[in-house]
């Protein structure tokens, strides 16, 4: 992230402390006092979206995300927020966020945490198999004992978790 200039930096620290405090409310209230023009850098665009989502205000998190994509469309979080925003919103669902997420697979091969969400939503469609494989995916990027952790805690992936368990 580029440097912002003086006070904005101590208005994003202040956001990311907030959010780390589980108070997005007043992250939002300092990330507001940013200047607007500064805010669409896509680093400022990622801690937005992470305010909205604490919010669960999906809607406008699709919004933000899009608008990450816009600016660095080689940002592999812009397309993951774009598909757990999706997966959320009003008008979004499961099969919905796989359109978005699979593609980015392809433009971010290495990127384990895509392998991981494409297994979720798999899972959740009812597609084991797929599921299967996707999860394998993420272990061959991530590790085992990684996607392992992440699995057993996952609900999205509760129709595996047996299978899991004996990785």
């Amino acid at each position: 992230m580029k440097t912002l200039p003086h006070p904005d930096h101590f208005y994003f620290d202040a956001a990311v402390g907030w959010l780390m405090l589980d108070n997005p409310i007043e992250a939002e209230a300092e990330f507001l006092r940013i200047r607007p023009d500064l805010r669409e850098d896509p680093d400022l665009l990622e801690l937005q979206w992470s305010i909205q989502s604490a919010t669960k205000n999906w809607d406008q998190a699709v919004l933000t995300a899009q608008s990450i994509l816009e600016k660095d469309p080689n940002r592999s979080f812009g397309w993951i927020h774009l598909a757990y925003s999706i997966r959320r919103q009003t008008t979004g669902g499961l099969e919905k966020a796989w359109d978005v997420l699979r593609p980015a697979f392809d433009r971010f091969p290495k990127e384990g945490l895509i392998a991981y969400n494409l297994a979720c939503y798999a899972a959740q469609l009812n597609q084991l198999e797929e599921a299967r494989q996707w999860l394998q995916r993420s272990i061959d990027l991530w590790g085992k004992d990684k996607t392992k952790f992440m699995a057993l805690r996952d609900e999205d992936l509760a129709p595996l978790r047996n299978e899991i368990e004996n990785l």
